[in-house]
């Protein structure tokens, strides 16, 4: 079971609070100093009775009375007004973190966790703070304040009344207590049902058609109904848990009224106190309610905002690397890039297989080296490597003869231009995913490679041509026009090494035959390394390498790997003379 208070999540719950402090601090003095008006107004009551039993003169106490209700009034409104902008502050930071967070997160770790769940915990449990890190915090402590002051007063009224509304509220601020655990427990696991859902419902989304065509609508509505039954179920576990603790401060207030008022009355009417006490110690009694109130609503959304403390903190905890902006970074030199791979090997986790095993391989400075092979040789992780979305195992991986760890991790993706085998777009315009990865490319730049790109034509029947959404992953353009918007990306960012997965899968042999002519110009000026299954791609290449179950099997031109290789004459013969595609 949950403690009721861990200090670890403490501590990270005023780390978030920690920038609004001064303003939690004013508001919450001026929230105390209402609750302390609210507990001047018995003793005043009192007073005014006294005077009544007496005959004595109330006008000027009648006019405290409303001087201090006004004024306690208005002091809470700017308290809570300063708390509830502070709340809103606290979100703010708390979101920009996350955010930073996650985007600086390494790849590895990324693809181990799930898109919708990380959602979830950017905008539903970022909520969570906005309460929890100012009005249950200030509560707790305007609330216990205010109570001592009050029980304090009451004390120096009677301390025999004083001891009968001590004893019940102990006996049920136990159970009050006994609750506040259970109700972390329950928000915990409603928030993660959420995640979970969340996560679910963007795994669907991501691939709605293969939904579609699959007939898969029921089943996954009914994965994502019992996701959001789950979540329910734990949301109403922690509401009836809040619902006991709430009620619990109702009850002992009236278990107090009434063991005060018949204790109080029978001592009234012996005269061990007179009636004023009586009255005055009721209407601290009534005036008590909201502090204590406020202690068990901030005991409750405490435990609350530990439950989503918690997987914010999981996040701040995954392994992550610096934030990079490519329109600061620039790449250390210019001109071609050259690139070593020496005895490089790397396995994708403990229990996986080895993918290489021992990788050596020398790229020139400038020109086309293309890596064949047949699936699952290796051939994309070595791109992985280079841009250093993951770090080999043993070896080393040398760009212009350093070290690629060495090399400041923005300034090393600048140099580089990645065109993935999925050509993933971004949504938004056309000219907007053009120039990500170089937003200060001027106009002719843009256009001088979407010429060579043949991307041209597409421009021209967009309805706001440049300016046109391409939709959701780029959804509103074809598999091949994604392919070369990507290859024009790269292209504009004007990179010293060139990545290049499988970017003619999708093309019609014009538009391949096209998009050979940008790639063997481009490696004239840089160094292109290119991933294809299709040998048509690579036949221009300076050097070809063939991969094989992880290791390098032959170096050299098509003509020399034709004659020597019979893994690669294969690839030639089924390919280039019967038109084959061999996955």
């Amino acid at each position: 079971m949950p403690t009721l208070i861990d200090r670890t999540t403490l501590r990270t719950l005023l780390g978030y609070a920690r920038p609004q402090r001064r303003t939690i601090l004013f508001g919450g003095a001026l929230v105390l100093l209402s609750g302390l008006a609210a507990a001047a107004l018995p003793l005043a009551a009192k007073e005014l009775v006294d005077r009544l039993g007496a005959g004595g003169g109330i006008t000027g106490l009648l006019v405290l009375l409303v001087g201090l209700a006004l004024a306690g009034a208005v002091v809470a409104m700017a308290g809570n007004y300063l708390l509830e902008r502070a709340a809103e502050s606290v979100v703010l930071g708390a979101r920009k973190r996350l955010a930073r967070r996650l985007l600086s997160l390494r790849v590895p770790e990324f693809q181990r966790a799930e898109p919708g769940d990380l959602l979830s915990r950017f905008t539903g449990d970022t909520t969570l703070l906005r309460e929890v890190c100012t009005h249950a915090l200030v509560g707790l402590v305007t609330g216990s304040a205010t109570t001592v002051v009050m029980v304090v007063m009451m004390g120096t009224i009677d301390l025999v009344l004083l001891g009968i509304t001590l004893a019940v509220l102990a006996v049920v601020g136990l159970l009050a207590l006994a609750g506040m655990p259970m109700i972390e427990k329950a928000s915990h696991a409603a928030q993660s049902a959420v995640g979970e859902t969340g996560a679910r419902l963007e795994r669907v989304l991501g691939a709605f058609r293969t939904v579609k065509s699959a007939g898969a609508e029921a089943r996954e509505v009914a994965a994502v109904e019992r996701g959001v039954e789950d979540a329910w179920r734990a949301g109403v576990r922690s509401a009836r848990w809040e619902s006991l603790v709430h009620g619990v401060n109702g009850l002992a207030v009236q278990a107090s009224f009434l063991a005060v008022l018949g204790v109080g009355g029978a001592r009234v009417a012996t005269g061990a106190i007179p009636l004023s006490t009586l009255v005055a110690f009721l209407l601290f009694l009534f005036f008590l309610e909201e502090p204590i109130g406020q202690i068990l609503h901030a005991g409750s959304k405490l435990q609350i905002g530990f439950a989503a403390v918690r997987r914010l903190r999981e996040v701040e905890q995954m392994p992550a690397e610096p934030i990079g902006d490519s329109a600061d970074a620039q790449p250390a030199a210019q001109g071609g890039a050259r690139l070593s791979f020496s005895g490089v090997r790397f396995r994708y986790g403990p229990e996986s297989p080895e993918v290489l095993r021992g990788i050596s391989v020398d790229v020139p400075a400038v020109g086309m080296t293309a890596f064949v092979g047949p699936s699952g040789a290796g051939k994309s992780t070595l791109f992985a490597l280079v841009e250093r979305f993951y770090e080999p195992d043993a070896g080393h991986i040398r760009l212009d003869g350093r070290d690629l760890a060495d090399w400041d991790l923005a300034a090393l993706r600048a140099g580089i231009g990645y065109v993935e085998q999925d050509a993933p777009l971004l949504s938004g315009s056309l000219r907007e995913n053009l120039v990500y990865g170089r937003p200060d490319a001027t106009d002719e730049e843009v256009r001088d490679v979407v010429a060579q790109t043949r991307l041209d034509s597409l421009v021209e029947r967009l309805p706001a041509g440049l300016d046109t959404p391409v939709g959701h992953r780029g959804s509103s353009l074809s598999g091949g026009e994604r392919q070369r918007v990507a290859l024009a990306r790269a292209l504009v960012s004007q990179p010293r090494l060139l990545l290049l997965d499988e970017i003619t899968s999708q093309l019609d042999a014009a538009n391949e035959m096209a998009i050979r002519d940008v790639v063997t110009t481009a490696a004239k000026t840089m160094t292109v390394l290119v991933v294809a299954h299709r040998l048509s791609t690579v036949t221009r290449a300076d050097r070809i390498v063939v991969l094989d179950d992880g290791v390098v099997r032959a170096t050299g031109t098509h003509d020399e790997l034709v004659a020597t290789d019979p893994l690669y004459a294969e690839f030639a013969a089924t390919q280039l003379l019967t038109g084959e595609h061999r996955g």
